[in-house]
């Protein structure tokens, strides 16, 4: 089968990693020791039952199909992974490498141990560095179609837990397509660490899906293999916006939002936590799990999604200032505005309340990305937005960047011109969908209710006769050369 050699994964750098540290016998670190001393609880918090518990079914499993005593990919893959065949595969070889097995099986002490340390993994830099080595085809060298598989891999492990139930994407590939060529520009390979240095500095929470999930599935699943039950992970959430429904990826009565669903779960991993924040979930718990058991994995491995609402649509509610200041203003959670110019789609993550002034605002998590046709997080930081469209001998439209002098996106007063890097597009859509929770929406649809209602009263207040004796629109008509009224009849 070739598993000593198509793991990807250089011994050296494993053994440079933290979770392949603990049981070093150099002497030079100090690792594990086989006894139970106090350190050693210290530094294995996880209950390791279900290891045992699993390791015992795989050897049992194995040794039945395959007459091998130890655990071989096709049962590991076949039981814990049965619907990511590719995934399972990696984990194996990954697992194999640092057993230093000399079989294509993995025996099942060394299994133990390998589950122990990848269970003990929790750093996001560590995870992020197992991921993209494991799936390095190319010793410590990447290539494109290695980053492909494992981005589109941590897509399907989200989109199959959806919390509204599987979805797909039709714009998938090209979405991936767009990561994999900011990354790579026009090479084939790249090192592995740079890759890492990649995803983390512009989707640095993507990958920490599958790891989750990996967790999930190595610490849970003996129970169903005891029991020949149903995949308990059928019932888990993972952290993928659930955007606002009619389902808003449709052709005809609704056309498709510039925010496609892939798009919306490349943002998840890149934006910071506080646009998919989690909140309660409403959904009556249908994994079949306890419902203690399961609140214990939602709060341990994953987290509940916001819902994304769109608030603005050009293509519904028109282009224009005004129509993005009725839409957006008085929404007081976080935002995501996306610009869309010829070949073209950017996005402002906004963390605050959307405020017309002279002055450039923001707070730390404020977020500038191009979408197409490359992915890239162009700049991050406090101070990066100004909207400005009634104050004179300022500036007018809307822009984006930490330099006043020189920012990144200028969009025109009438917002329907756009720069990008001082090169003009002619801005073709604009989309506003809020992050906030559902109790932010319902604040900014009561504010907007009174500001008709106090327009309307506006409208229809009735003047005394006394009151127009005094009124300015009295005086204004004279001067145009009406000054005879009835005074009991005021003009309405």
């Amino acid at each position: 089968m070739g598993h000593n050699h198509s793991h990807g994964i250089t011994r050296k750098q494993i053994e440079s990693q933290p979770s392949s540290r603990t049981n070093s016998t150099n002497g030079s670190r100090k690792g594990l020791s086989r006894t139970t001393s106090g350190s050693d609880i210290q530094e294995r918090p996880l209950n390791l039952l279900p290891v045992e518990k699993l390791a015992k079914i795989l050897s049992s499993r194995s040794q039945e199909q395959e007459g091998v005593s130890g655990i071989t990919l096709k049962v590991f893959s076949q039981y814990l992974f049965p619907r990511y065949p590719l995934f399972g595969e990696k984990l194996f070889n990954y697992f194999h490498t640092l057993s230093k097995s000399k079989n294509a099986y993995i025996g099942v002490t060394s299994f133990k141990q390998q589950c122990e340390k990848f269970l003990a993994v929790l750093d996001d830099d560590t995870v992020r560095t197992i991921l993209v080595y494991m799936f390095a085809s190319d010793g410590d060298n990447m290539r494109r179609e290695d980053m492909h598989s494992l981005f589109m891999c941590t897509y399907h492990v989200a989109m199959d837990h959806y919390s509204e139930g599987p979805q797909m994407c039709l714009v998938i590939n090209k979405t991936l397509t767009a990561v994999v060529s900011s990354c790579f520009h026009t090479k084939d390979s790249l090192s592995c660490q740079y890759v890492v240095h990649w995803i983390e500095a512009n989707c640095p929470r993507l990958l920490l899906t599958l790891h989750r999930y990996a967790v999930h599935s190595l610490a849970t699943s003996y129970r169903t293999l005891e029991t020949d039950g149903p995949d308990l992970a059928a019932g888990l959430e993972l952290a993928t916006p659930v955007l606002e429904q009619p389902p808003p990826f449709t052709q005809g009565k609704y056309h498709p939002h510039l925010l496609q669903m892939s798009m919306a779960w490349l943002l998840a991993g890149a934006l910071p936590p506080l646009y998919s924040r989690p909140q309660r979930a409403h959904s009556p718990n249908s994994s079949g799990v306890g419902l203690s058991s399961q609140a214990f994995l939602m709060k341990l491995l994953f987290a509940v999604p916001s819902h994304w609402i769109c608030l603005y649509d050009t293509e519904e509610m028109g282009i224009g200032a005004n129509r993005f200041m009725h839409h957006v203003l008085a929404y007081k959670g976080a935002t995501l505005c996306l610009l869309k110019v010829d070949g073209g789609i950017f996005c402002i993550g906004c963390p605050n309340e959307w405020k017309e002034t002279h002055l450039y605002w923001g707070g730390e998590d404020t977020i500038l990305f191009q979408l197409f046709p490359k992915f890239l997080m162009l700049e991050r930081g406090p101070k990066m937005l100004y909207l400005n469209t009634s104050i004179r001998g300022y500036p007018q439209g809307l822009r984006v960047g930490k330099d006043p002098r020189s920012p990144i996106i200028s969009v025109n007063a009438g917002f329907d011109k756009l720069e990008y890097r001082k090169i003009p597009y002619s801005l073709e859509c604009i989309e506003v969908w809020g992050c906030g929770d559902q109790a932010s929406r319902e604040a900014q649809l009561d504010v907007k209710k009174w500001e008709v209602k106090e327009a309307e009263r506006q409208r229809n207040v009735k003047l005394s006769a006394a009151d127009w004796l005094d009124h300015p629109d009295r005086y204004l008509l004279e001067l145009a050369g009406r000054p005879q009224y009835n005074n009991q009849n005021p003009p309405m």
